[in-house]
């Protein structure tokens, strides 16, 4: 079976997995893995260099194989934003190989993905919102990977993952959701509702002086990341 390219893989502890965020990189989250890196082994893999037609179906069954080619027994989950969905159906299917996932400004559960529409509907609209490391990373990922873009596009705004969230809860995984407090493309009330869904706690970041944090905050601001991780009392970030 097919894997995923994991160009990230580095530090020392306990096994930790990042998934990134739609149309974004391995790369682009190198501050946080910096951070991460100085307690655990990190790992970041490539949700869109999979070669032919993107499918979550196609897409899972290759992280699992990423896994298991990693022999990682069990391992800690991060999701940001669209890897949140894969990190979710990974702990629906396998839980037994999950200790612990956070999902930051993810809706992995919803029918309405904002984030998707926008790519589908005004591309060049969405990439004036973002960041400037967003953007190049989005810009990149269109012009590497275009046709497993829109296929993942298509699937996060059509799908629904509602029974995976109610497995995680069910099988009592230790879940967490983190929110920015400003967050300009999903809305705070979306991502309480996904909390109740996992029987997850759910955080608001904040910072000094009511320091804004937008979506892309995981790796725009991985210190003030790093730091709201840290206070959940992972088991990861603890040995």
């Amino acid at each position: 079976m097919n894997q995923l390219d994991v160009p990230i893989q580095t530090g020392d502890g306990p096994p930790v997995v990042l998934l990134h965020g739609f149309a974004m990189r391995p790369a682009t989250y190198g501050g946080l893995v910096r951070l991460l890196a100085e307690r655990c082994r990190v790992y970041v893999p490539d949700l869109f260099a999979v070669p032919g037609r993107w499918s979550y179906p196609k897409v899972l069954d290759a992280f699992v194989a990423t896994v298991e080619g990693l022999g990682l027994e069990r391992c800690s989950l991060i999701g940001h934003s669209f890897g949140g969905g894969i990190a979710l159906g990974f702990a629906s299917r396998w839980p037994e190989r999950v200790v612990e996932i956070v999902f930051s400004d993810s809706l992995a559960a919803s029918r309405e993905w904002k984030l998707a529409a926008e790519v589908l509907h005004h591309p060049v609209r969405l990439l004036r919102l973002a960041t400037p490391t967003a953007g190049a990373a989005f810009a990149r990922t269109c012009v590497d990977h275009p046709r497993q873009l829109v296929d993942a596009a298509w699937w996060g705004f059509t799908s629904s993952r509602e029974n995976d969230s109610e497995d995680i809860a069910r099988e009592g995984i230790p879940a967490h959701v983190l929110w920015a407090n400003r967050d300009s493309i999903l809305a705070r009330s979306d991502g309480m509702r996904f909390a109740t869904e996992l029987n997850a706690t759910f955080s608001v970041a904040s910072g000094p002086a009511g320091e804004a944090y937008d979506h892309d905050w995981m790796f725009e601001q991985p210190r003030a990341f790093f730091d709201h991780l840290d206070a959940l009392g992972l088991k990861a970030l603890s040995s």
